[in-house]
């Protein structure tokens, strides 16, 4: 799938008049035990600022395979924004391999792993599972992180469960 069909599709699913809430209730979230490890490792290392990033999947799996953290380039603790350029050229790699964002993440630093009004206003992948990360509790230091998934369409955010398969089950 191209760049520019992803957009094509992202724009027609905003502004379509249809009721697409429905699919997501009791979805799960199936993620390596390594990848949320290394999600959680680069929310800490970017405190106090927020981290930002996205894990991709063959497209149609929803799997998320393949780790790509990001530049948050708003280098806020209490905004993020991914790199214009580096989004252009990580949405051509994907395109290239197939793939998906299934997993889109970012940190507060403050609050809890919840998704903000700004948070559900800037969702814009239908598909994807939504993760946030709390280090309010553990900033850069060790202990526990919050780690919570979500699924925000058509700005309905709805809390899906977390399994951990394989890896490291920290």
């Amino acid at each position: 799938m191209t760049i520019w069909r992803h957009l094509k599709i992202r724009t027609a699913i905003r502004y379509a008049d249809v009721c697409v809430s429905a699919p997501y209730a009791g979805s799960v979230l199936k993620i390596s035990g390594d990848i949320r490890e290394a999600i959680v490792a680069h929310a800490r290392r970017d405190h106090p600022d927020e981290a930002c990033g996205i894990v991709a999947g063959a497209e149609g799996s929803d799997e998320p395979t393949r780790w790509v953290p990001m530049l948050n380039a708003a280098r806020s603790p209490t905004f993020y924004e991914f790199d214009s350029s580096e989004l252009l050229a990580l949405y051509r790699e994907l395109d290239e391999r197939d793939e998906v964002p299934v997993v889109i993440y970012h940190s507060h630093t403050s609050t809890e792993a919840y998704p903000s009004r700004t948070d559900v206003g800037l969702a814009m992948e239908p598909q994807a599972h939504y993760v946030l990360v709390s280090t309010r509790g553990c900033g850069s230091g060790d202990g526990p992180a919050e780690f919570r998934s979500f699924r925000i369409v058509d700005g309905s955010v709805t809390e899906e469960d977390v399994e951990l398969v394989g890896g490291a089950t920290g």
